[in-house]
């Protein structure tokens, strides 16, 4: 089962395997509030995508086509990812405040 949800929100049992997947360390935010199994900065939307979305919902359909182009790049990541989503549950969390439209969105579909 894979989720997504807000790193600023409190960690749960019921998260299972928490996944940061932004590039960026979310702002104010403690290694230890965070409460991360892992950190996969790498896996994230590139500066350049990531400064042109600008979490505009205008831009969604298209940022979610690059971000997956993007990601053909990253199978290896991907495929881990959907290992440990097999393992049980499995929680993508992003720093955005859109919980509709960020890049957590596109990988849980990637994954599922």
């Amino acid at each position: 089962m894979v989720k997504t949800k807000r790193i600023y929100d409190a960690a749960s049992p019921a998260d299972g395997r928490r996944v940061l997947v932004d590039r960026l360390w979310p702002r104010g935010l403690t290694k230890e509030a965070a409460a991360i199994d892992e950190w996969k900065k790498d896996i994230a939307p590139s500066d350049e995508l990531r400064k042109w979305f600008a979490h505009d919902p205008a831009k969604w359909n298209e940022f979610r086509s690059r971000y997956r182009k993007e990601l053909q790049e990253k199978k290896e990541a991907l495929t881990e990812l959907r290992r440990e989503a097999k393992k049980g549950t499995l929680t993508l969390l992003y720093a955005a405040h859109d919980q509709e439209h960020n890049n957590a969105v596109v990988l849980k579909e990637l994954i599922e």
